[in-house]
């Protein structure tokens, strides 16, 4: 029996959501250096800006679900419509390695934020 004030441990699928999230704010951050590294057009503009959101929200997003927040469902169902709006931003540029690897990313995490929203995929 639980002691009062102690937490069940994370489910599976919270956890993968958490890696998820995290791995996919790890390459944004990646993608974002090689992004400035690049120059700065408008098209490289709008890429940062959907980086910016995506790696702010993933990391938002695992920490709420760690701390099991009651805005957490709400929070998975915004990370992934972000993380959606990157993967679209970064395949602008579907040339570049490190933009597929991130468009990829972002997409894994987007799926596994809106199975645990309780949305339809």
């Amino acid at each position: 029996m639980q002691q009062q004030g102690q937490m069940a441990a994370m489910s599976k699928e919270m956890q993968r959501c958490v890696e998820a999230c995290m791995a996919c704010h790890t390459m944004c951050e990646q993608t974002m250096s090689s992004t400035l590294q690049m120059g700065g057009g408008q098209a490289e503009m709008q890429i940062m800006r959907a980086l910016m959101d995506c790696t702010e929200l993933t990391r938002i997003c695992a920490d709420m679900m760690m701390r099991r927040s009651p805005l957490m469902a709400e929070m998975c169902a915004m990370c992934a419509r972000a993380c959606e709006m990157c993967a679209e931003a970064c395949m602008s540029m579907p040339n570049d390695p490190q933009m597929a690897r991130c468009a990829e990313s972002c997409r894994k995490c987007a799926e596994m934020c809106r199975s645990m929203a309780g949305a339809a995929a």
